[in-house]
């Protein structure tokens, strides 16, 4: 396994078959492959290392052995490793020779890249060691990674793990040209055969990222980066001065090679020039190392080349390795001289900016732009300084530099060299001692005394060998290769494995320069680099001779030109820095909570976008609204004058307009000139104004008595005294005074009056007024003595005035029925009502007899007070009873029900009635009369003393069995279906009246039992849906999380971010396949066909919509929890080291030894998952919502405008997951099979959107309803009850809206019924208004979309359907009722066999064209199939007087014309809300047989709930199962 470079980072040239032709010898490959052509992957880049003997892993195949089966790596470390520096080789070797064998181990190793998955083999610190732990916490852990391995490895005992070497293991040069052909390519220049060098030729370029250079932290400043880092062929090469000086060195001998090779051939190519120098470079340094360096170090020759052997195996073994490093370790000086060609030893420039006298190693690692290395004459002096220095002896002891303040890995500044060697030999899984001695033919050691050899190191190590062996329990069989070797005094296993390996590495390679077989080189070419000394490469590169310099530059013998001063002394040097713990979140918590706020709040920002559109949609659509309104009635007046009135300190001053009338009144009129308050003066002598003498002088206060004051506020002082001037003239006009007083304007306004203040006072004025009546407990209602406020004891001594009470009562203040009632209840005359007279006139209501209630009321319209009530003064009562339906009967029908109560009392001949012959009159209406109240607006509720102050008639269950009429048993089912026949319905209005017979009473835990029974059965086949489509959601989440916990490939993201992980991966496969397959709810065409199929009894079809709705949620939820886990993920990963990063994102990072993880920001911003993320998250947070029911009512275009988000929703999902971060892309197995299906659907749609309707007919019905007729497209099939939708480009715009088709499905065109309820409805009407089509010449044209299927056309499956439409909800029964009575009148079958149709609407007013096609319905509804009730919610309680009176107006209306009295229909009108329980519990009694019935309601969310709740309650009783399918708007 190489490094390889893409092909864009290599420059263009000449191709090799033209660059060649001076090359006659087979060019060996650079990443070792096919040296030996029989196993071609001996030696090569990747290759595995051959164990000498079997591995001794923990478990026999990969687990490293650890404590306590084997000592602490440290306390070994400390008790063999440690001692003084300063003690010379035995030898006299020079730091040179160490040097370069570490070139040379960098030239056939790199063992050290983290292996993948990362596994850890961390080094537990003692507690209180000096160095690690000084504060003695004890939990001090050098992290310690295992190396990469071979994947085809560690699988049983028969295939234990084996290491993997990255570089070659020939010496081939590779630390010179790199392990790949890429990576050299990255390394020339290509001119001249040359390595590329950077602004000094003497010194390589500067890495610029397209090599995989090692960038590990400079461990005293623990800064990294590429600054200071050079191009070599070995990763490592910029380590340290002893490695980065042999890099630079071994590169200016190429280039020297090149430059001698192109004056002796200038015409050779550089292609050749370069293969040349490579080669002959490649020989020099195999000579240099087998034959010079090598036996320095063994202190013998190595046996004669016998010429290249094909069967021996060359591999690298992990032996070799363990004892090399610490050989050479040993041997580390604590710093390097440098000295000049004169033998000046020169001062060093260290960190704190001191001038020591060596560079101190341990401040030397991965030191960036060294200023002791800026030129080639620094680097020559090191080198040269290296050559007079004596190295430190070859034994056990390594110095502190390497020891200790060795260069750590992960956060850790510093790690102990020797531990981590000592782990690494045990990640190798290194045999004992014996068993490597006992291989290489060395006798085992059978006592710890026999490592001393020498006597006079008795004394000396016989302490050492004690603690080492009692950490192996004296047991010399457990003692470990490394710590063996080093206890060794005549390295002799070392030395033979050494031998060993480097034998090998000769023997068994094929371009081995002294194989005269490979056509490398001549003998005489052989007899040259055989010549060629370690001196020779020096002298070439530093320009010195033999007398600067020994011949033999690994020794310092005597009669060497320059010697070292004196041995370096660690404590004589500068001191190490010490151990740094890096933080990789220090400095990120602040931005990183700060993002996470920022998402968290994006629903908050999505929210205040959304209320902003709201509001402008609101305003624009207010101002539409004024803009159509030009034909209100507005009391107006050409004069008035202008001001701001103030309400209060909590209530902005609107502007007002003040109109001094001749009738004794002052009017006050809004903005748009409408009357909002008369102020009467005819009970007034004078009125009190108060003046502002400070602040402008622009306010005034007028009070007015036993009402709330009048603030003005003007432009100035002169406005006011205008205003002042004219009001004063004005009331002396009148014979008012007017009193002015002044004060300043803050305690004007103290005294003020306010509409609230005023209100609180009425407050009061009730509650004590309905105390009084209702003898209430006075701690319930507030004693007098408990109000403390003097305003608060007062309230009981104001008045109220004909405007109060008429809003007390909820109506106008000059309705005839207030007029009437105002002047019966003022008995002084005053103009006012006192507490004692509202008192008398409500005891009457409240406990008063029907005689008494029937008096009072032929006292109010008595109106000349002669004793009698004249059919005038009757028509006039029954005329201000009406005045609350909105005046919608005419005179004449008036007169009409007059003439029949007259009639029908036996009084057609008399003009006028007595009291007693007017309650003659309501004989039959006795009991109404008796609980007959008066409704006082805004007391219908619970009160803050618990009381319902509403005046109503009680339920039921409440009103005594003695005062119900009972019927015998065997005639109340008879009675019942009587009362709601068809015949009798015409007479009796109360369809909702209670079963008689006597039910069976279950239990609370048997009717939560049956209901949860009927639950099931109404919603089966949506919990099946819903438990499936949930099963397989928790299926794939569950399938994803455990298959990235337990069973994924092995990159380590599980052990690096266990809950991260599962919860965002497992949280996006549920994501996919929930926004997947939530496309197919959206099929409406497809839905439409499958809901007529055999599915239909097994998918509910028409609860596509809520699915819809409910997948959102449960995608939302889960999306919520994929960024969560994805939250937690960053942070892991933004405190994981590089090393375990670029296993987890191979194709992102690269392990490059820098450690530093990217930022927080990076991983939101910088990559496509974490932008198309965010991004994801503000589109699905403004989806969402302008998806709410509020702001989908408030704004349609922005629903619509933002759902279409989709698009772009799903672009960025496949994005997101196509980047293969931790995954390949898996979005495409969910989403391709709904996306062709929803995509097919579109097209359907898209082809019939194409294609312009044409509009026949339009009509601007009342209630701002629009009456669209247009004709039917060819093909167009669909059943009453379905919707379509519709656009008119006309508008400006291309939304499509959906609205139900009233027309029938045997009717040749189409028809809609459009209430403006919203911009675009509005602009339809107003685009349609005869002014506008007259403008155009033509209706504008339609498109049309549909139709669509939806719950209510299921209404023909029940034998007994109930249909209940409120508002405008009432659209789809049109088209149904028509339907069913065209169906009947042809005498086809129908299962439906009775329909009950509840029409609930504000007034009758409301939706005059339904009224029409309900009297097109009862005219040809012969069969009685369709029983219509309509409910009119704007009038008062049933049992108000006014109510109750306008019941037996209809009663009477409907003897006499068969007709209802305010809808001219035969149905039944109703006062007041449906009362859905009584209703259904009713039709069951009427309908025993039918064991379903359907309910199928329209209309807003209220009244939909109301009918499902009593749906719910009726469904407790074993009767009658009642269906409930609704739509809301």
């Amino acid at each position: 396994m190489g490094f390889e470079l893409p092909l864009s980072f290599l420059p263009m040239r000449t191709p090799y078959y033209l660059q060649r032709q001076n090359i006659n010898w087979e060019v060996q490959r650079y990443d070792g492959w096919y040296n030996n052509l029989q196993h071609h992957s001996h030696g090569s880049a990747g290759s595995n290392l051959l164990h000498l003997l079997p591995a001794n892993y923990a478990d026999g195949v990969y687990q490293a052995l650890q404590e306590p089966h084997v000592p602490n790596a440290r306390r070994l470390s400390n008790v063999l490793a440690q001692g003084s520096s300063g003690i010379p080789s035995n030898r006299n070797m020079t730091v040179l020779f160490v040097s370069f064998g570490f070139h040379v181990l960098s030239e056939v190793r790199a063992v050290e890249r983290p292996g993948c998955p990362a596994e850890f083999l961390n080094i537990p610190i003692p507690r209180g060691d000096p160095v690690f732990d000084p504060q003695r916490a004890g939990d001090v852990v050098l992290p310690f990674q295992r190396c990469q391995w071979s994947v085809e490895t560690g699988q049983s005992p028969n295939n234990p793990r084996e290491p993997v070497n990255a570089v070659t293991g020939w010496l081939d040069g590779s630390a010179i040209y790199g392990p790949s052909h890429s990576w050299s390519d990255a390394l020339r220049s290509f001119s001249g055969g040359k390595l590329a060098s950077g602004h000094d030729q003497d010194f390589p370029k500067q890495t610029d990222g397209r090599l995989p250079m090692w960038k590990a932290l400079d461990p005293t400043t623990q800064k990294g980066g590429s600054q200071g880092i050079y191009d070599f062929g070995n990763a490592k090469g910029n380590e340290s001065p002893l490695l980065q000086a042999q890099s630079i060195m071994w590169f200016r001998y190429h280039n020297y090679q090149a430059s001698k090779l192109r004056q002796n051939n200038p015409s050779w190519s550089d292609e050749d020039l370069f293969q040349h120098t490579r080669k002959w470079v490649i020989a020099t340094y195999q000579n240099i190392v087998l034959y010079e360096w090598l036996p320095a170090w063994l202190g013998e020759s190595i046996s004669s080349y016998k010429g290249y052997s094909q069967h021996v195996d060359p591999s690298l073994s992990p032996e070799f390795l363990a004892a090399a490093e610490h050989i050479l370790a040993t041997m580390v000086p604590p710093g390097i001289y440098m000295r000049d060609k004169q033998c000046n030893f020169r001062r060093v420039i260290d960190q704190d900016k001191n001038q020591p006298s060596a560079l101190r190693l341990c401040n030397n690692y991965w030191r960036r732009k060294n200023p002791n290395l800026q030129t080639s004459k620094d680097v020559d002096d090191l080198l040269l300084g290296m050559s007079s220095q004596i190295a430190e002896r070859e034994d056990n002891i390594v110095v502190e530099d390497l020891r200790d303040y060795w260069y750590g890995p992960l956060k850790y500044s510093r790690t102990d060299f020797v531990a981590s060697w000592i782990h690494r030999g045990r990640d190798f899984g290194l045999p004992t001692y014996n068993k490597a001695r006992e291989l290489f033919g060395l006798a085992p050691v059978q006592n710890w005394m026999d490592f001393i050899t020498d006597p006079w190191l008795s004394q000396t190590n016989y302490l050492l060998l004690s603690a080492v062996a009692a950490m192996y329990n004296n047991d010399t069989s457990k003692l470990e290769f490394l710590l063996g070797g080093m206890l060794e005094s005549n390295g002799s296993l070392f030395r033979a494995i050494i031998r060993d390996q480097f034998e090998r590495l000769r023997n068994g390679d094929r371009f081995w320069f002294e194989n005269t077989k490979n056509g490398l080189f001549t003998e005489k070419e052989i007899q040259e680099i055989q010549n060629t000394t370690f001196y020779n490469v020096l002298a070439s590169v530093a320009n010195v001779n033999s007398s600067q310099i020994q011949d033999r530059v690994f020794f310092l013998n005597n009669g060497a030109p320059c010697r070292q001063t004196e041995q370096l002394i660690a404590e004589r040097l500068t001191n190490c820095k010490p151990l740094v713990v890096l933080n990789y979140f220090e400095g990120s918590g602040a931005g990183f909570g700060i993002i996470i706020v920022v998402l968290c709040c994006l629903p908050l920002v999505s929210l205040f976008i959304a209320w902003l559109v709201a509001a402008f949609r609101k305003r624009d659509f207010k101002k539409l609204k004024r803009e159509q309104n030009t034909s209100v009635k507005r009391e107006t007046s050409s004069e008035g004058t202008c001001a701001l009135e103030w309400q209060g300190p909590k209530t902005d001053s609107y502007l007002i307009y003040i109109q001094l009338h001749s009738d004794k009144m002052i009017k006050v009129l809004d903005s748009r000139l409408s009357v909002i308050r008369s102020i009467s003066l005819h009970a007034q002598q004078q009125l009190d104004m108060i003046l502002s003498n400070n602040k402008g002088n622009k306010a005034l206060l007028l009070k007015i008595p036993k009402e709330y004051d009048l603030v003005l506020f003007f432009n100035g002082e002169a406005e006011r005294s205008d205003f002042t001037g004219h009001l004063k003239a004005y009331l002396e006009m009148k014979g008012l005074a007017l009193n002015i007083t002044d004060m300043k304007e803050q305690n004007m306004l103290k005294r003020a009056v306010t509409k609230e203040q005023r209100k609180q006072v009425l407050e009061t004025f009730f509650r004590h007024l309905f105390a009084q009546v209702l003898d209430i407990d006075k701690a319930d209602a507030g004693d007098l003595n408990f109000e403390t406020s003097q305003k608060a004891k007062e309230s009981l001594k104001c008045e109220l005035s004909s405007v109060e009470f008429a809003e007390s009562l909820g109506l106008k203040p000059h309705s005839m029925f207030v007029e009437s009632m105002f002047s019966l209840a003022d008995k002084d005359g005053n103009g006012y009502i006192s507490f004692q007279e509202f008192l008398d006139i409500l005891v009457i209501f409240m406990k008063g007899t029907s005689k008494e209630k029937s008096k009072l009321m032929f006292r109010m319209y008595d109106i000349d007070g002669n004793g009698f009530l004249s059919k005038e003064e009757f028509l006039r009562m029954l005329r201000s009873f009406i005045e609350i339906s909105n005046n919608c009967l005419s005179r004449d029908q008036i007169e009409q029900v007059t003439d029949s109560m007259f009639r029908a009392s036996g009084f057609q001949d008399k003009d006028e009635l007595t009291w007693e012959d007017f309650h003659y009159m309501l004989r039959d209406h006795d009991r109404e009369l008796r609980f007959t109240q008066l409704c006082i607006k805004g007391w219908c509720g619970v009160g803050s003393f618990g009381l319902h102050h509403c005046l109503t008639v009680p339920n039921r269950d409440e009103v005594p069995t003695s005062e119900i009429p009972m019927l015998p048993m065997e005639h109340q089912g008879q009675e019942l279906r009587k009362r709601l026949g068809r015949k009798a319905m015409q007479y009796q209005p109360n369809l909702y009246t209670e079963a008689q017979r006597k039910k069976y009473q279950r239990s609370k835990v048997q009717q939560k039992i049956q209901t949860f029974k009927r639950f099931i059965e109404n919603y089966r086949r949506h919990i099946v849906c819903v438990v499936l489509f949930s099963a397989i959601t928790a299926g794939v989440f569950v399938e994803r999380a455990y298959y990235y916990a337990f069973a994924s490939p092995p990159t380590g993201i599980a052990q690096t971010t266990f809950v991260g992980i599962i919860i965002s991966r497992g949280a996006a496969a549920s994501i996919s396949f929930m926004y997947s397959y939530i496309l197919l709810t959206m099929c409406r065409n497809l839905i439409t066909f499958l809901r007529e199929t055999f599915l239909n009894h097994y998918i509910p079809f028409d609860a596509a919509v809520d699915f819809h709705r409910w997948i959102a949620m449960g995608a939302l939820i889960f999306s919520v929890l994929h960024t969560a886990g994805h939250v937690v993920n960053v942070y892991i990963f933004c405190v994981s080291p590089l090393s375990i990063l670029s296993c987890l994102f191979s194709n992102v990072f690269m392990d490059d030894g820098s450690q530093l993880p990217q930022k927080y920001y990076w991983w939101f911003f910088q990559t496509i998952p974490g932008m198309t993320g965010v991004l994801l998250l503000v589109i699905l947070a403004i989806m969402y919502v302008f998806a709410t029911h509020h702001f989908r009512r408030v704004s349609f275009q922005g629903f619509w405008i933002s759902h279409h988000f989709y698009v772009l929703l799903y672009i960025l999902i496949i994005i997101h997951g196509s980047y293969a971060l931790i995954q390949q892309p898996r979005f495409h197995i969910f989403f391709i099979i709904p996306a062709l299906i929803y995509g097919g659907d579109k097209l359907i749609s898209l082809s019939r959107k194409k294609v312009e309707i044409n509009v026949v007919k339009a009509e601007l019905l009342p209630s701002g309803v629009t009456y669209l007729k247009f004709q039917r497209p060819q093909d167009f099939d669909y059943k009453s009850g379905q919707w379509v939708r519709i656009a008119c480009l006309s508008l400006g715009t291309n939304e499509y809206h959906p609205f139900t088709l009233t027309s029938a499905p045997h009717e040749d065109t189409l028809s809609l019924h459009i209430r403006a309820a919203g911009p675009w409805t509005t602009r339809l009407r107003e685009l349609y208004s005869p002014e506008s089509v007259a403008e155009i010449g033509q209706y504008p044209k339609l498109y049309l979309d549909g139709p669509f299927g939806e719950g209510h056309q299921e209404w023909n499956k029940f034998e007994v359907s109930v249909l209940v439409g409120g508002g405008i909800g009432v659209t789809p029964f049109a088209s149904i009722l028509k339907d069913l009575v065209f169906k009947s009148s042809l005498s086809t079958k129908l299962l439906c066999k009775k329909i009950y149709f509840i029409w609930v609407t504000r007034t009758q007013r409301q939706f005059e064209w339904l009224a029409d096609i309900i009297r097109e319905v009862e005219e040809s509804d012969q069969l009685g199939l369709v029983s219509v009730h309509i409910y009119i919610t704007q009038l008062a309680e049933k049992f108000d007087l006014r109510t109750t009176m306008l019941y037996i107006c209809e009663r009477h209306f409907q003897k006499i014309l068969n007709r209802s009295l305010f809808t001219g229909l035969r149905s039944i009108t109703h006062f007041g809300r449906p009362p859905f329980v009584h209703f259904f519990n009713s039709l069951q009694d009427v309908h025993p047989e039918v064991q379903k019935i359907g309910v199928f309601s329209c209309g807003p969310p209220g009244m939909t709930k109301n009918v499902e709740k009593a749906c719910k309650q009726i469904n407790k009783k074993d009767q009658a199962y009642f269906v409930h399918h609704y739509e809301n708007f």
